[in-house]
């Protein structure tokens, strides 16, 4: 699935508008890395999302697009990190 649709679907951005630009921006990053709104998210990959005052890692634990439509928030992921960042500063 790509990474702009499993943003909005896992509702961690409220839009995939919103998500496609904050992954050209560098704003999220998949396993480490840079990359764009079409890169391909399978279970397990790590998504790195910054956002204007935190930075939330998670790791994907669904990349079923069905699936993840009748899914509750919250159950497509796993938080493995969350920490809060200065809004002045960019995390990236």
């Amino acid at each position: 699935m790509r990474l702009d649709k499993f943003l909005k679907l896992a509702r961690l951005v409220k839009r995939r508008t919103v998500a496609q630009e904050m992954i050209e921006v560098g704003a999220v990053r998949l396993n480490g890395r840079q990359c764009k709104p079409s890169a391909e998210v399978r279970l397990g990959d790590r998504v790195e999302i910054a956002y204007v005052s935190r930075v939330l890692a998670v790791e994907v634990c669904c990349a079923d697009e069905p699936a993840l439509k009748r899914m509750q928030p919250g159950d497509a992921w796993a938080v493995l990190e969350e920490r809060r960042v200065d809004p002045s500063e960019r995390p990236w």
